[in-house]
């Protein structure tokens, strides 16, 4: 994905203070309005499917990617592979990417996509979503050879300094940036939640790099610049690649660290609606992450946050049940506010409070 996107991507959730998991919302309890959207949101989606299996963004592009959010958005309506009015568009979704994924290197998609680390970190964590409740012995068997390869792929990706880039350290010379730290972590996260075996260095590698990338003092303390390489220029802290910090962290098991305190007071600055000074532009990716943050700090939270984004996103909605304000597609900003807007049906282990 281009740098537009990836500037505008991910906050995740922060548990710092609940040890305990709330249940999630029950039908009743839920927005009727918000379940008609998602239904219209979730029949385009299906609509919009390639008999092949895959979904793609605007120019045929970013085709992992955009089959790897489209499904995870399915799956948080309940469907899986072999139950609910999604099923056959998750199980053909899943088949597509398997017979993307490259036995030999691990990588899920194509070296000829300039970004591919962005497609990969997303179908890892879609992928182990499956895993985690495959029944069938040999499809089960064949995911667990796909994300044990795909591990040892982005272990291999990481840069000498922890983080990842658009592509692996080898195929760009070693340089890294913060969002797609994000997608690896949470797909790595995703994986170790499902069973699969991740080492522990390459997370703590990870948080080492974003801590070089954070502000320590001054009016911006707690943001975190573009790339460690480029940390004396590009304008200072980002404000969504903090967001992405804070993502990276809580995959990482890092709670209540004074980094992480530092990153969520600046986010709640610079990201939170009706701050004055989030980052405009990208509210896809930006909600979607958000959107995690609120849900895990609980019911309050959530309500507040949810009565106010989830109105405006529905007020988007276009007739044909899509969401067409981004530039990288409708795919992509269906399959997003879809998933925001069942998060709290607690489906997905990577979403659960």
């Amino acid at each position: 994905m281009n740098r537009l996107l990836v500037s505008g991507i991910f906050v995740v959730a922060i548990l710092s203070t609940f040890s305990y998991a709330a249940p999630p919302v029950t039908k009743k309890q839920r927005n009727r309005k918000f379940d008609k959207a998602v239904r219209r949101a979730l029949d385009y989606l299906s609509r919009e499917q390639r008999a092949q299996g895959y979904w793609e963004a605007n120019s045929s592009q970013y085709r992992v990617a955009m089959t790897s959010l489209a499904g995870v958005a399915f799956l948080c309506e309940g469907s899986t592979t072999t139950q609910g009015r999604y099923a056959k568009n998750v199980r053909r979704a899943v088949t597509w990417l398997i017979d993307r994924a490259d036995p030999n290197s691990g990588l899920i998609g194509y070296k000829n996509d300039y970004q591919y680390i962005y497609g990969h970190g997303f179908a890892m964590l879609f992928l182990s979503q499956i895993y985690g409740e495959e029944e069938d012995k040999e499809r089960r068997a064949e995911l667990k050879r796909v994300l044990t390869k795909a591990v040892e792929f982005s272990r291999n990706a990481q840069t000498s300094k922890g983080g990842w880039g658009y592509v692996s350290a080898r195929d760009g010379n070693d340089f890294d940036e913060g969002s797609t730290c994000v997608t690896q972590a949470q797909g790595l996260r995703a994986c170790r939640n499902a069973g699969i075996a991740v080492p522990k260095d390459t997370i703590t590698r990870a948080i080492k790099y974003i801590e070089l990338c954070t502000i320590k003092s001054g009016p911006q303390a707690g943001g975190v610049v573009y790339s460690y390489s480029n940390r004396g220029g590009g304008g200072g802290a980002r404000p969504a690649i903090t967001a992405a910090a804070v993502s990276t962290m809580f995959s990482a098991g890092e709670y209540e660290g004074k980094n992480v305190k530092m990153m969520i007071a600046y986010c709640n600055k610079y990201v939170w609606p009706g701050s004055g000074r989030a980052n405009a532009g990208h509210d896809h990716y930006t909600h979607l992450y958000l959107a995690q943050l609120q849900y895990r700090l609980g019911e309050k939270d959530w309500r507040k946050y949810i009565n106010i984004v989830g109105n405006r996103i529905l007020r988007k909605q276009s007739a044909s049940g899509a969401w067409t304000g981004s530039y990288v597609g409708p795919v992509f900003g269906t399959s997003i506010y879809a998933t925001i807007l069942q998060l709290d049906k607690g489906y997905l282990p990577i979403y659960q409070r």
